[in-house]
């Protein structure tokens, strides 16, 4: 996924998605053929979990995108803060484009799409709208962690255990008591590698699992520095008061 240098570097002061989309419309994509805080900030989930059908996987990946562009799109319009404008445009940008590469990898195969967010996200989305700052940063880096946890254990379930034990380890030990590295320059040298498949289809999106996985937890990483400075920050402030 592309991003700038310039929000990279704002990392450091910069600051989800949920269930699976229950309204859908049919479009392209797989089949259901089921397939043959700093060191710790760096998220654990399903590596070597049962995977779903490819059609399920998809539903459910580009139902959290959804969801998450949606609460990014409002903290555009809400948030006062630049930091925040610019972790929610480069959401919107990444969402963005791994929704079309998604899309890309499984076009030729019927299945579920989501068309909306379903009702827990929306009442989310809504609960989240109705917030001022300093309120709505607060509620949107909550979202945001939560989102890209569940994001990235979905991912893992994707992705060889191997490869994906040596990445983690490899993120937090460059990591440590500073911003996880930008996964595609300064951790290309520890690539997650893909489950293996004799499907084509799958074979596809656990490539795109494995392009995504870097990018998201370098998300989660920056939502969860943001959310920490925030609670710091209230804390700060009831002791003043």
């Amino acid at each position: 996924m592309k991003r700038t240098a310039l929000l990279w570097v704002a990392v450091p002061i910069v600051i989800i998605l949920f269930g699976g989309c229950s309204n859908t419309e049919v479009t392209k994509g797989p089949g259901s053929t089921p397939p043959a805080e700093r060191g710790a900030a760096v998220g654990t989930g399903g590596a070597g979990a049962n995977v779903k059908s490819d059609g399920e996987f998809v539903h459910d990946v580009a139902s959290k995108i959804m969801a998450g562009t949606e609460l990014s799109r409002i903290a555009l319009a809400k948030s006062t803060s630049p930091e925040v404008k610019a972790f929610a445009q480069m959401m919107i940008d990444d969402y963005g484009a791994a929704d079309s590469k998604l899309k890309s990898a499984v076009s030729g195969d019927a299945t579920d799409w989501p068309a909306q967010l379903d009702e827990k996200q929306k009442d989310t989305a809504d609960n989240l709208a109705k917030q001022q700052t300093p309120d709505f940063d607060r509620g949107y880096a909550k979202a945001m962690v939560e989102l890209q946890q569940d994001l990235a254990a979905k991912l893992e379930s994707r992705l060889d255990v191997q490869s994906l034990a040596e990445w983690k380890t490899s993120a937090a030990g460059r990591a440590q008591q500073k911003a996880l590295p930008e996964p595609t320059v300064e951790m290309a040298d520890v690539p997650v590698r893909p489950n293996k498949s004799g499907n084509e289809i799958t074979v596809k999106i656990n490539q795109w699992a494995a392009d995504v996985y870097p990018v998201a937890q370098k998300h989660l990483d920056t939502a969860r520095t943001f959310a920490a400075k925030d609670a710091r920050r209230t804390e700060s402030s009831g002791r003043r008061q």
